[in-house]
């Protein structure tokens, strides 16, 4: 899967750029700060998500000269290929729509110059995005590594995108009515059938990120065994927010470990009776707490180095190197689902890294998955990665190739 060519209007930095970056080898986008590397970036991952990994607001992704327009708008377009030879062209516009009378920012998708809703394009463009707050899967939030399975899944898995955009939009429903049961406003009887329509959804987004999480497991373990020298061994533990066990002859057997063994698949038929259950138990608590106390939506991920909690017990260098790990993972991952490679999208990652980590990162870069890389300064980059490298300026919202591969000029 490759961009052949990127065209940008009025988004971010660039009130319009046309860029066609090379398939075969790594592109590095230099420059100083604030000068559009980060955002040629998120315009791709943009145009694979429908979403930004910065900003939740689209109206920040729109050109700021566009202040005083009577109707802002923004275009992403990419002209992409495959291992096929199928060429195809993706577009999304983000436009002020003033229709329903509160001004809201409009998304407007069209592949082959035909409109499109969002769930019609996954998948046509898939992408891989290393930041340096991705120490966050480690160290952050359990939100943050719940968005990091999601992320990931929706790119490739439509089950899945439509399991959670309907879970999304049931679970504020559910805990409205649980506020209003409360206040004696609504009776608890009512709750019966959003229990049903929450833990249907539920269950096809655990077992969803249950497979993924056990087909990424062996994929990270590799390289970071590779990283560490075979000293350390990475493991992920999955912990759902409430525990589906598993059937066995003689009754219900529940798995002998912290977390849903990622050995054994469960159907989501087999966790959404559990998961109905679980909601009903838990009833009271939820209508005094006024919101659904178990769910996806608190699911949790731990990574575990040697067996012990890395957040908890590892160092920073150890979180390093289980992210890269990660991401590594992801990446092969991807191209087993897809049958090709997603793009490689890294944000001023190499240089957060020493340079054992930096190093193992360029070897890797071998040009089967189209990568694009962000910096501040080449130097940082070894004389051997620059020869097979395609570097490129980054200046005031403009793309232009570099005559030399060594320094700025």
């Amino acid at each position: 899967m490759r961009i052949e060519h990127l065209s940008l209007t009025n988004f971010r930095n660039y009130a319009r750029l046309e860029f066609s970056p090379p398939a075969a080898r790594p592109i590095v986008l230099c420059g100083e700060n604030a000068q559009g590397k980060t955002s040629a970036l998120e315009a791709i991952y943009y145009l694979a998500t429908s979403s930004s990994p910065y900003t939740t607001s689209d109206r920040q992704l729109i050109h700021w000269r566009t202040e005083g327009d009577p109707i802002p708008f923004a275009r992403l377009s990419a002209e992409l290929s495959n291992m096929r030879g199928d060429y195809e062209k993706l577009d999304i516009t983000l436009m002020l729509d003033m229709s329903g009378g509160a001004p809201r920012f409009k998304k407007s998708v069209k592949h082959n110059n035909v409109e499109k809703r969002v769930r019609d394009v996954l998948g046509m463009l898939n992408v891989v995005l290393f930041l340096p707050q991705d120490l966050s899967l480690v160290e952050g939030s359990p939100s943050d590594r719940r968005r990091f399975m999601n992320a990931t899944l929706t790119q490739v898995n439509v089950d899945y995108f439509l399991a959670l955009n309907e879970y999304e939009k049931i679970l504020p429903q559910r805990n409205a009515l649980l506020r209003r049961i409360a206040e004696k406003r609504a009776h608890a009887v009512e709750l019966e059938y959003w229990d049903e329509q929450l833990a249907r959804q539920g269950a096809a987004i655990i077992a969803g990120r249950q497979r993924f999480l056990r087909e990424l497991e062996p994929k990270a373990r590799v390289t970071h065994q590779a990283l560490t020298g075979g000293r350390e061994t990475l493991s992920l533990n999955y912990l759902p927010s409430f525990m589906p066990v598993a059937e066995a002859e003689g009754g219900q057997l529940s798995f002998d470990v912290l977390g849903l063994d990622l050995n054994r698949q469960l159907a989501p038929e087999e966790i959404m009776p559990q998961f109905v259950e679980r909601l009903a138990a838990q009833r009271k608590e939820a209508i005094r707490r006024g919101q659904t106390v178990a769910g996806p939506h608190r699911d949790e991920l731990r990574l575990r180095i040697n067996e012990r909690d890395c957040g908890l017990y590892g160092s920073r260098g150890q979180a390093r190197t289980a992210v890269m790990a990660l991401k590594f993972a992801e990446l092969e991952w991807m191209r087993d689902q897809l049958a090709e490679y997603p793009l490689f999208l890294l944000d001023e990652v190499v240089a957060e890294l020493d340079s054992s980590r930096r190093r193992y990162l360029l070897d890797r870069l071998d040009g089967q998955a189209q990568t694009l890389l962000t910096t501040t300064e080449l130097d940082i980059f070894d004389a051997r990665f620059l020869e097979r490298a395609q570097i490129y300026r980054v200046e005031n919202g403009q793309i232009s190739q570099l005559e030399s591969n060594t320094n700025m000029v």
